[in-house]
């Protein structure tokens, strides 16, 4: 069975893993990125945990999931807050060079897309899209198994796409960007302005909505802007699923139906049969790294 070499590159941590193409994670490696000692540590680092895969020389290639903006054309970070040092640097072409092996790189939600695509939810299906709800907002388009990046490598981006312009802009993003208000954060954020009083977490403002008019308005704002939100997306990618991850999913249960039901009455009555569904694969990131070299070789 061929086997796939995949890289999960974070702020915090570098995992490296050996998997099959039918997505099982054979052997799984860890360490701390230490971002802060530069580019050269941080690429030796993925270097060493990559060797230290059993059977790592078998690989037919390398998958890399990177977070944020991707070129993934010329293998390189194009924004990062976390890695700083790693911006415009090649790294898909040293880690090729390094092992000899065909490399490819993309934006980290792009390849947990693929692997729900291919091996979740998403079987079957030729065209689906990803969306990851949490701390942020980003998105992946899957499109014949494949990932769609673009003419920048931001293709199926929309956590800075507005919903309402008449909004504010949050956080040097723009005016009503997706983001500032459908993330948890921002969720928190406006519970806690209209209920006057502090939540831990999304979680909180939906169990809160069930008994508080004013959390409820917050909820119910949420909800009309996702369905806005995933119609844009509908009008633009006509996929046959929209699968949904991230934290704000663990309370997928009141909100994932309604949400459905209104993103479906803003498009065209032929329109109406795509689906939301919570994403279901564990380790997306790594098997999805993995699928990438898969899909692309």
């Amino acid at each position: 069975m061929r086997t796939f070499i995949a890289v999960d590159l974070g702020g915090t941590n570098i995992r490296a893993a050996l998997v099959d193409e039918k997505g099982k994670i054979l052997d799984i490696k860890k360490d701390a990125t230490q971002a802060d000692k530069g580019k050269e540590h941080v690429m030796k680092k993925m270097e060493d945990l990559i060797a230290s895969l059993k059977d790592y020389e078998k690989a037919d290639g390398i998958g890399l999931g990177i977070p944020g903006p991707t070129d993934t054309i010329n293998g390189k970070i194009i924004i990062s807050n976390n890695l700083p040092d790693l911006v415009g640097y090649p790294i898909a072409d040293r880690i090729r060079e390094h092992f000899h092996k065909p490399t490819f790189m993309a934006n980290d939600v792009k390849v947990a897309g693929l692997a729900e695509a291919l091996l979740g939810q998403g079987q079957g299906k030729n065209n689906i899209y990803y969306l990851t709800i949490s701390t942020g907002v980003a998105g992946a388009m899957i499109l014949d198994g494949k990932v769609l990046s673009g003419y920048h490598g931001h293709g199926g981006e929309i956590g800075n796409m507005s919903i309402d312009p008449n909004r504010l802009s949050i956080g040097g993003l723009n005016r009503g960007a997706a983001e500032s208000w459908v993330s948890g954060p921002a969720l928190v954020r406006e519970a806690e302005k209209a209920c006057k009083r502090q939540f831990k977490h999304a979680g909180e403002v939906f169990e809160a909505a069930k008994d508080d008019e004013r959390a409820k308005a917050v909820v119910e704002r949420f909800k009309d802007d996702l369905a806005v939100l995933l119609a844009g997306v509908c009008f633009v990618c006509d996929p046959e699923m929209i699968l949904i991850q991230g934290g704000v999913m663990k309370s997928s249960a009141d909100f994932l139906k309604d949400v459905e039901e209104r993103m479906r009455a803003l498009l065209f009555p032929g329109m109406r049969e795509t689906s939301l569904a919570s994403a279901t694969i564990e380790e997306p990131g790594l098997v999805g790294a993995a699928m990438l070299a898969k899909s692309l070789l």
